[in-house]
């Protein structure tokens, strides 16, 4: 079963353009927040309407501002997890489930069933208002899975958990979805999330969707400074190709990358991670000021300012081991980068 989309909606000045097909997968929308990753859900889900496009499930037009057809929520046969889960709160665990059986006859066991797969048995008959925010959750996919959608839809589904839970449910949730034969559209911001869980991507920025691409292509070829900061990318700066690397005016250095730059490209980035102290001549080295040093759980984050570099010009974050790291601030150090881990990015 397949999920298409291509649609276009105006709220003020934002506006939302968006192309992208899911084929019995889970797709991640992945974008900042305000990016426009909810209205898009709330479009295919049938609570918002589109201004123009088509939305089509398995080929069966969902919206199409051509033919005007735009059906309603409850005929699309689309599931959709809201962030509050959206629970009936005057009905009980079982009731809530059984309310989306679509066949009256068998709402009783199709309950029951839904009742055992999730474990919710000894809750069954507790409203929402008496759960814990993974008893709704499951509660919520419960309800979702009973009424045998074609295509399920995630907006955000762990931001309302804390951080434990949000693991051990992040497991039962991918378990619940590998079983199921429609596509998945899975909402975040957090790129870890979804590395976990989504093979392929649509990075949204600023309303507009890019091109679907495999998780591991975004990691290592993530092509615009939208996508790189989204892949976790931390250091940005306008760049030129050169000596088939990267020339970085602010920083007074030319950088070799691991692949051709193409011609058009204008900013670079490179990962905190593939900085390390080096001997001066070594590729890719250059001198800097260390500038601070940030004790964080695991590691050090260490702020470098190339020697070259102006006394405005940002500084650029590296991770270093906080076995080995001796310098302080104010300090001169040389460090080299990873060619692996620079990024070429085209103007947006």
């Amino acid at each position: 079963m397949s999920l298409s989309v291509d649609i276009e909606k105006r709220m003020g000045d934002f506006h939302l353009e968006v192309r992208f097909e899911a084929e019995g997968e889970t797709l991640a929308l992945l974008g900042a927040s305000g990016c426009g990753k909810s209205v898009t859900l709330k479009c295919v889900a049938g609570i918002l309407t589109p201004d123009r496009g088509r939305i089509t499930l398995d080929g069966v037009p969902l919206f199409d501002s051509a033919a005007k057809i735009d059906l309603p929520p409850q005929k699309r046969r689309v599931g959709y997890l809201f962030q509050q889960y959206a629970l009936f709160p005057n009905m009980t665990v079982r009731q809530n489930i059984a309310a989306a059986v679509r066949d009256r006859r068998q709402r009783a066991s199709v309950a029951a069933d839904k009742l055992r797969q999730f474990q919710l048995e000894a809750v069954a008959d507790l409203r929402p208002g008496q759960l814990s925010g993974g008893q709704q959750q499951r509660c919520a996919l419960a309800r979702i899975l009973a009424s045998e959608p074609g295509a399920i839809l995630l907006d955000e589904p762990f931001s309302a958990l804390d951080s434990y839970l949000k693991h051990q449910l992040e497991l039962e949730l991918w378990e619940t979805l590998s079983a199921f034969p429609g596509p998945v559209i899975w909402v975040s911001h957090d790129r870890g999330e979804v590395l976990r869980n989504c093979p392929r991507v649509c990075v949204m920025d600023q309303g507009r969707s890019q091109a679907v691409r495999p998780m591991a292509d975004l990691m290592a070829r993530p092509g615009t400074e939208a996508a790189a900061r989204l892949s976790g990318c931390e250091n940005f700066a306008d760049a030129l190709p050169r000596d088939g690397g990267v020339y970085v005016p602010a920083w007074g250095v030319t950088l070799a990358c691991e692949s051709p730059v193409p011609e058009q490209v204008r900013r670079a980035g490179i990962r905190a991670r593939s900085l390390r102290l080096a001997e001066a001549g070594t590729e890719n080295a250059f001198a800097c000021r260390v500038v601070r040093v940030v004790e964080d759980v695991n590691a050090l984050t260490v702020l470098l300012r190339p020697e070259a570099a102006a006394a405005d010009v940002l500084p650029i974050r590296m991770e270093a081991d906080r076995e080995t790291w001796t310098a302080r601030a104010g300090e001169t150090v040389t460090v080299a980068a990873d060619p692996g881990g620079i990024l070429p990015l085209e103007q947006q």
